[in-house]
């Protein structure tokens, strides 16, 4: 029988009484939700590619089980584990990157997916958090080792990541990138004024985007005034959020996932919203802004750098993808077509969010902090 008092040295009982189990719990919850909302969201777009109206469903289950296997085994690896994983991850997924520049294939005017056995594979999904827990890393050693220069490796590994990332393109997942590699910069002592001279630059950045990127102009013009396909899209989706109302239609009764064809990705929280009713919509922001409030408070008793950077980074990063999924759907900003982490379907979508709080549990598991001593 296993003895599960504090005094344990069974690893298994060691990581129960040190992880964050509010994180943790509030994770498999959004996870449980995620199948839930598939069930109802997918059988149509199921039935019209494989004939099975459960095709995608028993995919997202398969996917859910890998990532929750991910999330924790990563949150039982020490400090030393999560930074090898980080340098390693961020070798491995920039190759990935370059070969889905070269030969991944295209969708909707978009390089962003390699063709592997069974799926596909977004390189995108996984190297924010690889990239925001190498980026910790470095910048912490560029603060204790004063021959070290992390900063400005770090920055020159945002251009290359950035570079890459825009050659797909993607813009939106370059976007999110840079501004939580600016939060690092920040919260690693970039003086004001370079903070000043960054927020220009992104504002020039944006508007150069616009004209550069066809595709990123015609989504910034349809937000603005677009009567189009995404026009037409967004219009369902505050239908759906109409006739759901408070308590919203029911299970399997919403109309939107007939509607619109990414119901089940980029739009899964409109068909929560009508079949399930704004009840659901608000739980689910609920549980996302539980995971990053308590983060950032965990992080704001941190003593050790890395810990901090990637802990402040890792849960900005899930909220900010949240905020950006829901906002789209709500007509709040232009579509961008990323997913809602944990619930929209997507292999690439669960396995990059289980990376990211697999390593973030793991960094915030009691006592690691003070065991870190190593620079690798």
């Amino acid at each position: 029988m296993v003895n599960f008092s504090r005094q344990s040295r069974n690893a298994f009982v060691k990581w129960w009484w040190t992880v964050d189990k509010v994180i943790l719990f509030v994770s498999l919850a959004l996870m449980a939700i995620g199948i839930i909302l598939d069930i109802t969201a997918s059988p149509a777009v199921a039935r019209r590619v494989s004939g099975n109206d459960y095709f995608f469903v028993r995919k997202q289950v398969v996917f859910v089980l890998i990532s929750v296997f991910t999330m924790i085994g990563l949150s039982l690896c020490r400090l030393k584990t999560i930074r090898r994983i980080s340098i390693v991850g961020f070798v491995l997924l920039v190759g990935l990157l370059i070969i889905t520049d070269i030969w991944g294939f295209e969708t909707k005017g978009a390089r962003r997916w390699i063709s592997l056995p069974g799926m596909s594979l977004q390189p995108s999904e996984l190297i924010k958090p690889i990239f925001i827990v190498f980026t910790a890393w470095l910048l912490d050693c560029g603060k204790k080792y004063d021959y070290f220069p992390g900063a400005r490796i770090s920055v020159a590994c945002f251009i290359a990541i950035a570079g890459l990332l825009l050659v797909q393109p993607d813009v939106g997942m370059t976007v999110l990138v840079t501004l939580i590699f600016a939060l690092q910069l920040f919260l690693a002592g970039l003086p004001i004024i370079l903070v000043v001279l960054m927020g220009i630059g992104g504002i020039l950045g944006l508007i150069s985007l616009y004209f550069l990127y066809p595709h990123f102009r015609t989504r910034v013009d349809q937000f603005l005034y677009g009567d189009n396909e995404t026009s037409y899209q967004i219009t369902r989706a505050m239908e759906a959020f109409q006739n759901g109302n408070l308590v919203g239609k029911g299970p399997g009764e919403g109309t939107v996932k007939l509607l619109i064809p990414d119901a089940h990705t980029d739009f899964v929280f409109a068909v929560a919203g009508e079949e399930y009713g704004v009840w659901l919509c608000l739980i689910i922001i609920a549980l996302f802004a539980v995971i990053v409030i308590r983060s950032l408070k965990l992080s704001l008793k941190e003593t050790n750098l890395f810990v901090m950077y990637a802990e402040v980074g890792l849960a900005s990063s899930l909220g900010l993808q949240a905020i950006v999924n829901m906002a789209s759907s709500l007509h709040l900003m232009p579509t961008k077509g990323m997913t809602l982490p944990f619930i929209s379907y997507g292999g690439s979508s669960l396995l990059g969010t289980a990376l990211e709080i697999g390593m973030l549990l793991a960094i915030t598991r009691k006592n690691t902090a003070s065991e870190d001593k190593d620079m690798f």
